[in-house]
Parts: C-alpha cells; structure tokens; sequence
C-alpha cells in the first residue's frame, strides 16, 4: 500500500516538474519573441515567423496565429505520434501563444537590431532547449517536421526544419522588403541551433588527437606518464608509398591539447597530428 502511494506521488512530481518547465520553457520563448525579435521585424522561423508578419499586415497577435496553425497539426500528431506526445505539445503550444499575447503589450527591450537578434535568439533558444528537454514541444516547424517523417522516415528531420524555417524567413524577407531580416535572421537561427547544441551535448567535450609518427612509442610513454592518458597504436597504410603506419589515438580534456601538442613537438617536429572534438566520451577518466 505504501509502495503504491510513493509510486503515484513520485509520478505526480515527475509530471509536475515536466510541466514547470515546458510552461518556464515557453515563457522564455515568448520574452525572446516579443521583446527582441517582433519589434525588429526578425523571425527564427517557425509559426511565430508566420505570425510576425500577420502582426504587421492584420495587426493579429502572435500567439493567436500561432495556435490556429498548429491546430490541424495537432489532430495529425494524434494519429501518428500518440497521445502523450500531442498532450504535451497541445501544453506547450498553449502555454507559448498565451505567453506571446502576454508580453506583446510590453514595451520592446530593444530597437536595435543587432541586440535583439542576439538576446532574442539566447532566449528563444535556450526556451526551446528546456521545452525539449521535458520530452515536449511548441508545435510550429518542427511538428510538422516530425508529422511528415513519420509518414516518409528517409527524410532527416533537421532537414526538414531547416527548409520550413528558410522558407518562413523568406517570407518575412519578401513581406518587410529588407535583405537585413533575412541576413539578421540567419544568424538568430544559428544561434539558437548553437544552444541547442550546448544544452544536448554540453560544453565540457573532450578532443580526440590522431597522431603520426615514427616515434609513437615514445610520445605514447610521454602522454601516459605526464598525463595519466591512455593512447591506443593503430595499424595504418600511407597510401601514397604503400607503406606502414603507426597512429596514435588519444583522447584528453581541452585543457590537456596544448601540453599533448608540447610532447609531439618536442619528441617528432615532423609528425602529423589531427585534433577534432570528442562530444561524447564515456570510460575510465571521462564519463
């Protein structure tokens, strides 16, 4: 008995926290939406890039444009992604156009374009980041995305998000008659995909170094005493003389690079050494 009332009471602070954060997520959305991007015309895609321009050509708000949309796409998500995942797209789609009627009656931040880009797409980006996090989502581009993948799965979904997006700031683009918005907008979108990034696969990645050398052995013995790392020797074959190679792989922390690349320097000034980001290492030192 006691098990089951810890089991429902775990399930309702696990869905609460569930919805404090896709509600949080919107609301950080919306401020980003309102009082960055509208006021200068800019767009991150999406419904709400549908909506910026309607609010410029009808006056209609935001958030009203953005829940009429996804109306439809709601009754295709429920038959094609399930009940869980449209309820809480049904929550997050609210949640953001209420917050967008909100805070459009609140005076812009900022007129400047270059700022409200910058903020306007932290804000949303990081909004959307929670949203996503909780497993959820605002409807707009990326349910669409995710409706046509589930009837064709060969199409990539961040291809499909990105060429929605595109086509919506092209109509900002062709509405405000300013190549600024699309050029503007751009980077908005960059960003916000950079923070995506950062929230999904941290920034705490490692660097994976391949290294070249007649003296693997050496610098191997080298890395592992003065820093504690393992290496691991590879059996390679220089395709332009046919001959043998010995690579070293080796990852370490970002912080350790430039001492690995004192190492290789000091012990072979001919070595060929290739550094490229690690973002997920699990094992013995990481992980």
């Amino acid at each position: 008995m006691l098990y089951e009332k810890s089991k429902i009471v775990n399930r309702i602070k696990n869905i609460s926290l569930i919805l404090f954060k896709i509600v949080f997520g919107t609301m950080l959305m919306a401020i980003g939406i309102d009082l960055f991007l509208v006021p200068s015309k800019l767009s991150t895609g999406g419904f709400s890039g549908i909506g910026t321009v309607l609010y410029y050509l009808w006056n209609i708000p935001v958030g009203t444009t953005t829940i009429i949309l996804n109306i439809p796409l709601f009754i295709l998500a429920f038959l094609k992604l399930g009940k869980k995942f449209t309820i809480k797209t049904i929550i997050g789609t609210a949640s953001l156009s209420y917050f967008l009627n909100v805070f459009e009656k609140i005076t812009p931040l900022t007129t400047d374009k270059v700022l409200a880009f910058i903020y306007g797409s932290i804000a949303v980006g990081i909004g959307t980041a929670i949203v996503l996090k909780a497993k959820g989502s605002t409807g707009g581009s990326d349910l669409l995305a995710s409706i046509i993948r589930a009837y064709n799965k060969k199409i990539k979904t961040g291809t499909l998000i990105i060429a929605l997006d595109t086509i919506i700031v092209g109509v900002n683009v062709l509405f405000f008659r300013e190549i600024e918005i699309a050029l503007y907008s751009a980077l908005a979108i960059y960003i916000m995909g950079k923070i995506l990034d950062i929230f999904f696969e941290g920034i705490d990645f490692a660097k994976m170094i391949l290294i070249i050398s007649p003296k693997g052995e050496v610098i191997s013995e080298k890395i592992s005493k003065e820093l504690a790392r393992g290496t691991t020797k590879i059996k390679g074959i220089g395709m332009y003389k046919k001959e043998s190679r010995k690579i070293l792989l080796c990852v370490v922390s970002r912080n350790e690079v430039r001492h690995v690349m004192g190492i290789i320097e000091e012990t072979d000034k001919t070595a060929f050494t290739i550094i490229t980001n690690a973002r997920e290492v699990y094992g013995k030192g990481f992980k």
